[in-house]
């Protein structure tokens, strides 16, 4: 039986030994490729989708689903980067990627500022620029978007600044994002937004007209009469008798018409409404010219350099 036993003991000895060197070998070899793989995950990232020019076609028609799907990979990643300390060389190549599926997607003009300036490991002046052009591009497509209006010139105003070296350029930007600030009042955005533009576009660049001109806007479009008051202080302090005469009068003849048979619609939506003069009244060539018989508001109203 010992005999017979013997080579049966060898072979499970040399089995076991193979075994013991095997183990040895993963031990000694595990940590070193390890180490590597994690090396390379941590430096060297896979961009997974197709060049901008051919996705929409790659996608079979779902461009809104592959647009959200790209969205969630960008932030993921973009956190992902961040937590590990690590650049985000790609974050270009995603942001090119949404604006040639969907260049009126709106989330991507609330942070594509934020994703630039603050990526990991933190933006430069490019950045900042490359952000600028994002959102002038998205302005180019949404034109009437007043947040979207808003978003930019508060950018550019206050946040974009801080990124560029040259003192003459962040005036400029400064200057822009006050003017854009502005425009986004005009398409409906809170009057007060605006109120700190015309400050700054007055007591920075001298601009007294222009900030003029916006509180006149503004004293027109809101129904607020506390920002009415402020606007009226604003004027005031800027010893701008003749706008704050002009805007009181144009508040006056506007509602004075919506008064006159409109006050079962808001004054906002009245304002839709071209002026309706009484036909009674506007019979002949000569009362055609009359403001009364006028058929626009730009004629209806006074202008600002009557007496």
């Amino acid at each position: 039986m010992s005999v017979a036993a013997s080579p049966r003991a060898r072979e499970t000895t040399l089995a076991l030994a193979c075994f013991a060197l095997c183990a040895l070998g993963v031990s000694q070899l595990q940590p070193r490729l390890a180490g590597e793989l994690h090396a390379i995950k941590d430096t060297d990232d896979i961009y997974p989708f197709p060049p901008p020019s051919i996705l929409r076609l790659a996608t079979l028609g779902y461009v809104d689903a592959t647009t959200d799907t790209l969205w969630g990979k960008l932030l993921v990643e973009h956190g992902s980067h961040w937590v590990e300390h690590r650049p985000f060389n790609d974050l270009e190549q995603y942001l090119d990627a949404i604006v040639a599926l969907d260049p009126t997607y709106r989330p991507f003009y609330e942070y594509v500022d934020t994703l630039l300036c603050y990526r990991p490991m933190n933006g430069h002046e490019p950045d900042a620029k490359a952000a600028r052009e994002y959102l002038k591009a998205g302005l180019l497509v949404l034109p009437n978007d007043a947040d979207l209006w808003l978003h930019y010139g508060q950018f550019v105003a206050f946040m974009g600044p801080s990124y560029l070296a040259s003192e003459d350029e962040q005036q400029a930007w400064r200057r822009e994002g006050a003017l854009a600030i502005q425009h986004a009042v005009d398409l409906g955005v809170d009057v007060d937004r605006g109120i700190a533009a015309s400050s700054l576009l007055k007591n920075r660049f001298g601009e007294t007209e222009a900030a003029e001109k916006f509180l006149e806007r503004a004293y027109a479009l809101t129904d607020d009469e506390s920002e009415r008051a402020e606007i009226v202080a604003r004027l005031e302090a800027m010893h701008a008798d003749r706008s704050l005469d002009c805007s009181r009068r144009t508040v006056e003849a506007v509602e004075s018409a919506w008064r006159r048979g409109y006050t079962f619609l808001d004054r906002g939506t009245f304002t839709l409404i071209a002026p309706t003069p009484d036909p009674a009244h506007c019979v002949g060539a000569a009362a055609a010219l009359e403001p009364a018989c006028a058929r626009n508001w730009d004629q209806a109203l006074p202008a600002c350099d009557a007496p």
